[in-house]
């Protein structure tokens, strides 16, 4: 199936309230979803490693210590819609779409997360002040990660 008519579905996957689309042509075929059917990545538990007998003195462990704390989020958040790249700027010598205390509008980019070689931009769902960055430029993101708090 020719790359330009799966472009085609994913903008009207968008673009509509469909939540799976799947086309058949001939032996081939291609199934779009918004959402995966498959359970999410579940982290490993880490474990501290049982002390020693022979040294008594570091045996007690804090319960703080061995919890990840999660942080608070303020405001509005706004989350990746998708698995793919976060990006600040258009490119590499360009300046970064917004910056922690810049005031945005309803609709305004605020980065991109690129997913399979294309450039999604991601905007803001509410007018305010960017309160943090929580991506980093580069760096993968998962579906639903964070990625600013706006407030």
């Amino acid at each position: 199936m020719d790359i330009r008519k799966v472009k085609k579905l994913i903008e009207l996957l968008e673009e509509s309230g469909i939540d799976e689309l799947e086309i058949r042509e001939g032996e081939e075929s291609v199934r779009i979803s918004r959402h995966s059917k498959q359970p999410a990545f579940m982290q490993q538990p880490m474990y501290a490693p049982a002390p020693a007998p022979a040294a008594p003195a570091a045996a007690p462990v804090a319960a703080e210590a061995a919890t990840p704390v999660a942080a608070k989020l303020n405001g509005t958040v706004v989350r990746s819609p998708m698995v793919g790249t976060f990006y600040r700027a258009s490119g590499p010598t360009s300046g970064n779409f917004v910056e922690v205390g810049q005031s945005v509008k309803k609709g305004d980019i605020l980065c991109i997360v690129e997913a399979m070689k294309m450039m999604n931009h991601i905007e803001a769902e509410t007018s305010g002040v960017i309160e943090s960055i929580l991506g980093e430029n580069g760096q993968p993101v998962e579906y639903d990660q964070p990625l600013f708090t706006i407030v």
